[in-house]
């Protein structure tokens, strides 16, 4: 079997309200709903095995009915669970309101466990983690596990990628240990709450989290597109223009469009156009996840959004 890419993170229950019209506060607000397995270590590792590259979730799921089914969407995507946790209680539920466009007006995240994902628990299971091809933690697992993480892949020269998730999270990395990591991958309003005040300018920002002794910022910037950043040059590439559906997932199927790249064995630029379409093919869809797509449709998709 091929070195899988191992995730390790949030999986949760995503419910999704929909709005039909603009929202009105402190009032009733008509709306459809939709429920979808997510969280982003799940997304992207379900994302990347739908798309035929071998994938472990290291998560944390409740003994309820939620955790069963959560478990049976990813062992059905192909992602293996084989040091993922089962604790007594409610799996973790992420309840998003989506404005009528499809942005997000609010959301809730309740009865994550991510705290049980301990460094104890990796070095457990070192023997699994030293099959990775690459290591990628979400920001809701701890900064202990997180430097744990940095350290192995030092140790190993395994690829650590660190998902800043939101602001909330992304917060508790502003004075971690760095040093070492592979990829981080903020957007514009997770950038600066990862670097010091002095840094008030997106250029310095990067520019200490280079300094930190990140190889690569990958700044995510919406509607704009991106821009991949180490010592060496910046890659920036304009994001689709597209209806978007639901923004659900956007950022996490970027992420897993770029690491099919990466296993693929592409450059910086072909595997950031790869992120860019799979993003904007999840942007077209309800839920996180392009259930649509095989990695040869979706390859086959690049030229579309971006014609030599």
């Amino acid at each position: 079997m091929p070195n899988p890419i191992i995730c390790i993170g949030a999986a949760l229950v995503d419910e999704l309200f929909h709005a039909k019209e603009p929202m009105l506060l402190a009032t009733t607000n008509d709306a459809s709903v939709t429920k979808t397995a997510g969280g982003v270590s799940h997304n992207i590792a379900h994302q990347t095995a739908l798309l035929g590259v071998p994938v472990q979730l290291i998560s944390v799921f409740g003994d309820d009915s939620d955790g069963d089914w959560l478990k049976k969407v990813c062992l059905h995507a192909g992602v293996r669970l084989d040091a993922s946790i089962t604790r007594k209680g409610l799996s973790g539920k992420y309840t998003g309101i989506l404005n009528a466009d499809g942005s997000l007006f609010s959301a809730f995240l309740t009865n994550a466990a991510n705290h049980l994902i301990t460094p104890e628990h990796l070095e457990k299971n070192r023997a699994l983690l030293l099959t990775a091809s690459y290591l990628l933690a979400d920001a809701n697992v701890s900064v202990e596990t997180a430097e744990w993480l940095l350290s192995f892949s030092k140790e190993t020269g395994i690829p650590f990628i660190l998902e800043p998730v939101s602001v909330p999270p992304a917060k508790k990395f502003k004075k971690a240990n760095l040093d070492g990591l592979y990829l981080i991958t903020p957007n514009e309003d997770e950038l600066p709450v990862l670097c010091s005040e002095k840094s008030f300018l997106t250029q310095l920002q990067v520019e200490e989290l280079m300094q930190r002794g990140v190889k690569n910022v990958w700044l995510h910037n919406g509607k704009q597109g991106s821009a991949l950043y180490n010592k060496e040059r910046a890659i920036t590439l304009h994001a689709p223009d597209i209806e978007v559906v639901d923004c659900t997932g956007a950022g996490d199927g970027s992420l897993s469009g770029f690491l099919l790249g990466k296993y693929l064995g592409w450059d910086d630029l072909d595997s950031v156009k790869l992120a860019h379409t799979l993003s904007a093919e999840i942007l077209n869809v309800n839920g996180a996840i392009a259930t649509h797509l095989t990695q040869e449709k979706l390859l086959s998709l690049v030229p579309k959004y971006y014609p030599n």
